[in-house]
């Protein structure tokens, strides 16, 4: 196996495991792999722990469209150490503790010096199913094969390479568990408190889907002193969950009787609440969450699911005229090289809640567990632990 000093491996190739996706839907299988130097302007991480989220689920069961490519490595919420880097790479260097993350952040290009999003005109378009600058891959089988990367990261192996623009320094202090939550879910949720909702203290709020997203968005709204936040969610057992968060009210769809959600929020709130949040992906609870919202003035509704079926979303024009607003959000509208510190520093601070969300814990040999654990709903986040 892989010698662990970087100073030893760097400028080599590196045998290591790796969990290959290699047919739609099928469980990963831990394989030997070699995974290539960083080439200018990459970064070779060695993983320390990674996640599971529903992201990878979904493509992982993609059969048909331009998306479902494989023989693939999926994973992308992770944290690392740097064990060695390709030219041109100054912003970290060997040993340092990083996080690799699926949206980038180049720092040079328009969109990255603006303050009005977190895009990236350089990268942040394209969905290359390898490296972003020369769409060619870093990860080989033993025979030669191709193995290809996912949104940027890949980290169900032991090593991976990842472009700086899509890389993070973070401090060493942060327990390495609770800085992978910050790579993918927990920032998207809170970042769409936040960055792209604002939401102001004493706010109404309806989330729907209290997943690590959903629930990252309650923990987001709870720090913003929000009065009321109300969780949608199919399963009742998701209240007691929230209420760590700080969901105040809970509303299971099953049990509305004749009545839809957005009616039952209307009466809650006297006309609808101040925020909602969409973190499941459907179009109709897209609608759902655009009608909960308030109806005169100022509602606005920041949809952060992808939509799992392809569909449009149908909205009644007539509300978008009298002052609500829709709006879409990646990664929670944060620029992860300058906003994932802070939100490290806000935990080490004692005030953010990080630990409620890891329900599971699993070694790499068992990463297929994490998938089933998901899948049932019985996990939030189940952290995989690379040395177990």
């Amino acid at each position: 196996m892989q010698n662990q000093n970087g100073s030893l491996t760097a400028g080599k190739a590196i045998r290591c495991k790796a969990a290959v996706s290699r047919n739609p839907g099928e469980p990963l299988v831990i394989e030997e792999i070699e995974v290539e130097p960083p080439k200018a302007w990459e970064v070779r991480i060695k993983i320390l722990c990674t996640s599971l989220c529903h992201t990878d689920v979904t493509y992982w069961k993609k059969s048909t469209g331009p998306n479902a490519i494989f023989p693939r490595i999926f994973g992308h919420e992770a944290v690392g150490v740097v064990e060695s880097i390709g030219e041109h790479v100054e912003e970290v260097q060997e040993g340092d503790l990083v996080l690799p993350v699926f949206r980038s952040n180049c720092r040079e290009c328009r969109d990255c010096k603006s303050q009005k999003g977190n895009g990236c005109s350089v990268f942040g378009n394209k969905l290359n199913p390898d490296m972003p600058r020369d769409s060619t891959s870093r990860f080989r089988g033993m025979n030669g094969e191709v193995l290809h990367h996912f949104l940027s990261v890949s980290s169900f192996t032991e090593y991976s390479v990842v472009d700086v623009a899509h890389v993070v320094k973070i401090s060493s202090e942060i327990p390495v568990d609770k800085a992978c939550l910050l790579s993918c879910g927990v920032s998207t949720g809170i970042g769409a408190a936040w960055k792209v909702a604002d939401i102001e203290e004493g706010s109404t709020v309806a989330i729907f889907g209290l997943g690590a997203v959903g629930l990252a968005v309650a923990e987001g709204a709870r720090l913003r002193g929000a009065s009321k936040i109300i969780g949608v969610d199919l399963n009742p057992e998701k209240f007691e969950t929230g209420k760590k968060f700080g969901v105040t009210d809970f509303i299971n769809p099953s049990t509305c009787g004749e009545k839809n959600v957005s009616e039952v929020i209307m009466e809650m709130t006297d006309g609808g609440v101040d925020y909602c949040f969409e973190c499941v992906g459907l179009a109709s609870l897209m609608e759902d969450a655009f009608n909960s919202s308030r109806e005169e003035g100022w509602g606005k509704t920041a949809i952060l699911g992808v939509e799992m079926h392809g569909k449009p979303l149908a909205l009644n024009t007539l509300f978008l005229l009298r002052g609500r607003t829709v709006t879409g959000c990646l990664f929670g509208g944060f620029k992860p090289k300058s906003d994932i510190p802070l939100l490290a520093e806000k935990y080490l601070d004692k005030k953010l809640n990080l630990d409620g969300f890891i329900t599971h814990e699993v070694s790499f040999q068992d990463i297929n567990k994490a998938f089933e654990l998901l899948q049932e709903g019985k996990s939030l986040r189940c952290i995989i632990w690379m040395d177990c």
